[in-house]
């Protein structure tokens, strides 16, 4: 396995993880260091491309499954802020009347 190829998996791997634990100041640092695998891979002259198509697979699913949680996050955060917003008026409301 060519070095450029074992980076990736390796970054990939590292990514898998940081999405498992939720970290996502390693999951932001770790999707810079996989676009610059990915292209080293790319520009890669004697390359596997078997290999590599399966890697790219690989990733490519990781990465649905990043958006997924992300998004899934996006909607948690959202709901609590509109209850804090909510929470906040009421908070006024009580102090005008209270």
């Amino acid at each position: 396995m060519s070095a450029s190829m074992q980076f990736l998996e390796e970054t990939g791997s590292a990514l898998r993880n940081a999405l498992a634990n939720q970290d996502w100041a390693a999951i932001g640092e770790l999707d810079l260091q996989c676009r610059q695998a990915v292209e080293d891979a790319m520009v890669e002259p004697v390359r596997d491309e078997e290999q590599l198509r399966a890697r790219m697979g690989e990733l490519l699913e990781l990465y649905r499954e990043l958006v997924a949680v992300c998004q899934g996050e996006q909607s948690r955060l959202a709901g609590e802020l509109l209850q804090l917003n909510q929470s906040r008026q009421g908070a006024k409301v009580y102090q005008l009347f209270g």
